[in-house]
């Protein structure tokens, strides 16, 4: 039988064809965890196809999915918690751009919301973490702020190991590089795909990477 693999996905925004070849060379069997690290949506051309892709995925295999603070902005406003420009500065033109003409909310379906609404702060493994931004190193994952979690870059804050001792993996703040960030403690795969990088998954056990470009080819 073949190893079971947990395969964390970094930042999509918007990188449809990204995601689709990823997953095309990856390809999830119904025994693997993949763990999308959040902000899958804003600045790339297809939020939609990539919300559409994801829930289809959820019906074949594993998926745990995190909610990164693209995702949250857009719950809130449509929520009434935050005024609409706050979404629209950050990207989101492009996302609902990519439901139709006329930029209203309403045009996004109802499935995509839910979506967006039952995702993780974070997850555990026996060996791993899993979050969008970043964490306190000393405090356990459950009693973290939701801010750290999803906001604070690491580039205002690079924390040391957890106390968990588990290698932590993250997103949301963009390696321009292209390749990935690893401190040994803590692994960063936001690859700034939407900025012309490129879209990484990471098998947490094997350290293999795979990667492609918002046209969708294969590094």
């Amino acid at each position: 039988m073949a190893r079971a693999r947990t395969i964390a996905i970094g930042d999509i925004h918007g990188c449809s064809a990204a995601l689709c070849a990823l997953l095309d060379v990856i390809r999830p069997r119904s025994e693997d965890v993949i763990i999308t690290l959040g902000d899958y949506i804003n600045r790339g051309p297809d939020s939609r196809g990539v919300l559409d892709r994801l829930i289809d995925l959820s019906k074949s295999s594993r998926l745990v999915p995190i909610l990164g603070n693209h995702d949250q902005t857009l719950l809130e406003v449509r929520s009434g918690q935050r005024m609409k420009f706050w979404f629209l500065e950050i990207g989101g033109t492009a996302t609902l751009d990519s439901y139709g003409s006329g930029r209203d909310l309403d045009l996004i379906p109802e499935a995509h919301y839910d979506f967006l609404r039952n995702c993780l702060d974070f997850y555990e493994t026996d060996t791993h973490i899993f979050v969008h931004a970043n964490y306190f190193p000393d405090i356990p994952m459950s009693e973290q702020p939701v801010g750290m979690l999803r906001w604070e870059s690491l580039r205002d804050m690079t924390p040391g190991p957890h106390e968990s001792g588990k290698t932590v993996v993250v997103g949301h703040t963009s390696q321009k590089s292209g390749e990935i960030l690893d401190l040994g403690h803590l692994i960063c795969i936001d690859t700034w795909c939407c900025g012309g990088g490129w879209l990484s998954a990471l098998d947490v056990s094997t350290g293999e990477l795979f990667q492609a470009d918002r046209n969708g080819s294969i590094r």
